[in-house]
């Protein structure tokens, strides 16, 4: 007569990070947050060493958690992000519904409000109403009421148009269905950003621990004969659109990987029979070396 429920997430990135240590004897609690070259690959590939064309995406973050996959690619380039806090603003609007898309990002782009301004967070609904002059109780139900979806009473409309609140915001607040909190966003971008600068001053690591951990679907074949045949093989994917299956599309996210590893000048070489790992793609001196798994 009683119901457990268990909540049980995988989360690769501490793995990441641990082995991505081990290979380079950094430690990533070390690396600074707002270490230049890193924060360029949020907004361009010039840290990277390649150009837009040659990967097919104007920002480097291909491979780099939560940032990695198109959706958040777009809110980048939309928002060009250029300080750690911000990129925690982007974690909150990805991570939320009906918090980006038809929401902040018209915001944004119709010049409306800053990214500095939009609610990203949870969090952000309370401060903001806080610093208006409304009660804290009233902020905090606000907020909790925004980010289960529940939108606003017409009392707490009031009471917000009292205070001199924007028309805008109170917009933003009525369409949102669900919020993270600042703390979560955060944490997942303490872990990428980690993650990003190891793809920036240690690449060879990098790409090694990538494939490793994250290529669940990895066509080494392809990968092997380079750069023209890694091209070829997504063009063919791409082109099946909607039509790809799930292993297909996790492929593409391997191979822009893979792509952009052969832009920057790193070979795969052949799996040895001798040399090779058994689960895990090392480093040596002519390239990374698959696992006989």
């Amino acid at each position: 007569d009683t119901l457990v429920k268990l909540d049980i997430l995988g989360h690769d990135d501490p793995t990441v990070i641990r082995m991505l240590e081990d290979i380079t004897g950094i430690d990533a609690t070390e690396i600074p947050l707002d270490e230049p070259e890193t924060m360029k690959i949020f907004s361009s590939t010039e840290s990277l060493g390649v150009t837009p064309e040659q990967i097919g995406s104007v920002v480097g973050t291909y491979g780099i958690p939560e940032f990695g996959t198109k959706f958040v690619r777009q809110m980048l380039i939309d928002t060009k992000p250029t300080t750690f806090s911000e990129l925690i603003r982007i974690s909150g609007l990805s991570h939320g519904t009906d918090v980006w898309l038809n929401n902040a990002q018209i915001l944004i782009r119709d010049g409306i409000a800053e990214l500095s301004e939009v609610i990203c967070t949870r969090d952000d609904i309370m401060i903001y109403l806080l610093y208006k002059g409304l009660e804290p109780t009233d902020a905090f139900t606000i907020m909790e009421n925004v980010r289960r979806g529940k939108g606003l009473t017409e009392e707490f409309e009031k009471k917000m148009v009292k205070n001199n609140v924007p028309e805008w915001f109170i917009d933003s607040c009525k369409k949102i269905k669900y919020m993270f909190p600042k703390a979560h966003a955060a944490a997942y971008v303490l872990m990428a950003y980690r993650i990003a600068y190891f793809k920036v001053h240690y690449p060879e690591a990098f790409y090694a621990v990538y494939f490793t951990v994250k290529a669940d679907d990895c066509d080494i074949a392809t990968i092997l004969k380079g750069r023209e045949s890694i091209e070829h093989k997504l063009k063919e994917l791409e082109n099946k659109g909607n039509d790809a299956t799930a292993k297909e599309k996790g492929l593409i996210t391997v191979l822009e990987v893979a792509l952009e590893m052969a832009c920057r000048d790193i070979n795969m070489l052949p799996v040895d029979l001798y040399s090779s790992d058994a689960v895990r793609f090392e480093l040596t001196e002519k390239g990374i070396l698959p696992p006989l798994s």
